[in-house]
């Protein structure tokens, strides 16, 4: 590949004298059929540095209230608020390694380009991945799934079904973040966005169903929120398809947009849950209460 700082030089080098000397051994370099451009970087900048920031700092103080939240109910109704306050434990951990320059990396993208007239063009591309984003969704995804699937009252085959396919739609838009040729990209992608199709399946006909067999305001409140939450986990496909994907937006806008959507997800998700099912919370006995307690133990008299 021709270097594109010596073949400008040579270009343009033009002789001292007004004729041009006659060589011995005329020699012509072979024409390239591909001009390289130099590299190009896709990095954050200011913006996006700035709301991670403001992210964490959104994270930490929801995570501080669901704590309090939590003191002020007995532990039999505290199956929501540890749920709710481990998603945004884990987001917060997430948007700090991001805001510090941690959790990411550079994926390389060849684009080339021909054309009918001219020789074509070879561009390399470096975006910034934030891998650490992906980390935070497979382990914060399933716990929201959980807090929605426990509020319907879903069955644990449904519930394992769509945690199963939030995992995989999780890392198969991670290995898409990173595909090095669009049939790897776009590949990756749909089978992330069959995996969504699968989540979407267990909560529209299992979960409906399963919510439809409780009171009136527990079935409202589980088609409200669960529509909420539909509606912005179909966004965040689109957001990777014009960010990660096609490259539309640059890495501040992609970062802003994940970030709307996180605290809507997140934070917002968890007290309008936690506000609006705080009266109908069951009590939960048993181990999650009292532990194992003397179940199992052996007493004096007992047979082997």
């Amino acid at each position: 590949m021709l270097d594109p700082v010596g073949f400008e030089a040579a270009f343009f080098k033009t002789s001292s004298l007004l004729v041009p000397t006659p060589s011995p051994t005329p020699s012509v370099s072979p024409i390239p059929t591909v001009i390289p451009n130099l590299p190009r970087y896709e990095r954050i900048g200011d913006t996006g540095g700035k709301t991670l920031w403001v992210v964490f700092a959104i994270m930490l103080l929801s995570t501080l209230a669901f704590i309090a939240m939590s003191w002020r109910v007995p532990v039999q109704k505290r199956l929501f608020h540890v749920i709710t306050t481990l998603i945004t434990t884990f987001a917060t951990l997430s948007y700090f390694a991001m805001a510090t320059g941690d959790g990411n990396s550079y994926t390389h993208i060849v684009v080339k380009e021909a054309h009918k007239y001219v020789p074509g063009t070879v561009e390399h591309v470096f975006r910034q991945v934030f891998w650490a984003r992906y980390v935070d969704w497979s382990i914060t995804t399933p716990l929201l799934l959980l807090d929605l699937a426990f509020l319907a009252g879903m069955d644990g085959a449904s519930i394992l079904v769509a945690i199963v396919a939030d995992l995989i739609m999780v890392l198969t838009g991670l290995f898409a973040a990173y595909g090095k040729n669009d049939g790897q990209k776009w590949g990756w992608y749909a089978m992330a966005c069959i995996a969504y199709l699968v989540i979407v399946y267990q909560f529209v006909i299992s979960g409906r169903r399963a919510a439809m067999s409780k009171d009136s305001s527990t079935s409202k409140l589980f088609a409200s929120i669960g529509g909420f939450t539909l509606v912005l986990w179909t966004l965040y496909p689109i957001v990777w398809g014009i960010g990660d994907g096609a490259r539309k937006w640059s890495v501040d806008a992609e970062i802003v947009a994940y970030a709307i959507l996180d605290v809507l997800a997140k934070p917002v998700f968890g007290f309008w849950l936690l506000f609006a099912h705080a009266k109908k919370a069951t009590a939960i006995e048993g181990f999650w209460s009292h532990g194992l307690s003397s179940e199992g133990s052996l007493r004096v008299g007992d047979d082997e």
